[in-house]
């Protein structure tokens, strides 16, 4: 049987390997942050040009990626093995709650003025097809571990931008709460998510190969993404 001080040596080692994560997380987060400042559709809304025909696109890309995100991720939980039942277990809990979130952007584009047979009926753009694409190939290997560094891009967003955004959105276009409900959520509750990732960065078998792994799906999440964002034909 381990020695406590075996088990508190294990520990600490743990805990280096995840701050080493997360701080290169955040560099791989500042980068995204810098290409989303450029895409035509976050300058426009950053100066207050935004149309309502460009949120409209907006919501209505975004379904497409949102609808298939709790899918993502319950693929990579369905390929955890057993030893790692804990982390699995939250991995499903987490594509629980979100799985009906595409419903708050269908709502909010017809808050916002569109027809309800436009969003659901509109195909991915090029972005969100490439993007779809790598996150369910990353989502199939075995123990898909990198995994959690696409997520912490995208709940990043939530966390870091959803509300300012929703709310920047809601002003210039002079649009009722009910036209943004998808980002206020978010920017409320995805903190919250962030907290539950660095939980689950203590449950995997961190060394140096695994965080380039989770890093490196972080950065070129973060590049897809901002593709999507630069292929909004409105914006």
């Amino acid at each position: 049987m381990a020695s406590i001080e075996t088990l508190s040596q294990s520990a600490d080692a743990q805990s280096l390997q995840v701050q080493s994560v997360l701080r290169k997380l955040a560099i791989a987060w500042t980068e995204f942050e810098a290409r989303l400042e450029t895409t035509p559709l976050i300058r426009k809304l950053n100066r207050g040009q935004l149309t309502i025909e460009e949120y409209q696109a907006f919501l209505l890309n975004l379904r497409q990626q949102v609808v298939e995100g709790a899918c993502w991720i319950s693929r990579a939980a369905s390929n955890i093995s057993e030893d790692y039942f804990e982390l699995r277990s939250t991995l499903m809990q987490h594509a629980q709650t979100e799985h009906r979130d595409y419903q708050m952007l269908e709502a909010d584009f017809v808050a916002a003025g569109g027809e309800l047979q436009a969003i659901r009926s509109a195909r991915k753009n090029i972005g969100s097809e490439a993007l779809s694409a790598w996150m369910y190939q990353q989502a199939s290997k075995p123990n898909p571990f990198s995994m959690i560094g696409a997520m912490w891009i995208i709940e990043g967003l939530g966390s870091q931008k959803a509300r300012d955004w929703g709310k920047a959105a809601l002003k210039q276009l002079d649009l009722p709460e009910e036209a943004a409900r998808f980002l206020l959520y978010h920017g409320e509750n995805d903190l919250e998510h962030m907290e539950e990732f660095q939980e689950m960065l203590t449950l995997m078998p961190l060394d140096e190969a695994l965080i380039e792994d989770i890093v490196m799906c972080a950065r070129v999440t973060g590049r897809l993404y901002a593709l999507q964002l630069e292929e909004i034909t409105n914006a």
